[in-house]
């Protein structure tokens, strides 16, 4: 089964990874959430990154892959995991985080790496709408 790692500007990933567990009663991928502060070392904070990387690689024997999932493009948290993306295989990064991908990724957890990041796209993109009057 895909690891999780969640890195997310304060406390936004964590927020969204309760929300989706309340929706469908648990969640049944390992996860680690990082929760990027603007006033700390960028260097700490990717240390801090490595480490839940190693302690999820070591959680998932199989080596089935890690989806490291950030809110924004080009921010802090994003650049910390594309950095995390260069140094190790197996990992694929998603930027955009939101509700409706969580609850997708939650719902496949069977599904390879490749095939569940997909999933997780067009989950989140699906769930963004203008909803007319």
């Amino acid at each position: 089964m895909v690891s999780l790692l969640i890195i997310t500007h304060n406390n936004v990933g964590q927020a969204l990874l309760d929300a989706a567990t309340s929706v469908l009663g648990s969640c049944p991928n390992t996860c680690e959430i990082l929760s990027i502060v603007q006033n700390q070392d960028s260097d700490v904070q990717l240390q801090q990154a490595r480490n839940l990387l190693n302690t999820l690689n070591k959680s998932n024997p199989e080596n089935d892959g890690i989806l490291v999932i950030t809110d924004m493009y080009g921010s802090t948290p994003s650049n910390i995991a594309t950095k995390l993306g260069m140094e190790m295989d197996n990992v694929t990064i998603i930027t955009g985080i939101n509700l409706p991908m969580m609850v997708r990724i939650m719902n496949y957890p069977d599904l390879p790496l490749d095939k569940l990041a997909h999933k997780a796209v067009s989950g989140g993109q699906s769930g963004v709408i203008i909803v007319e009057k």
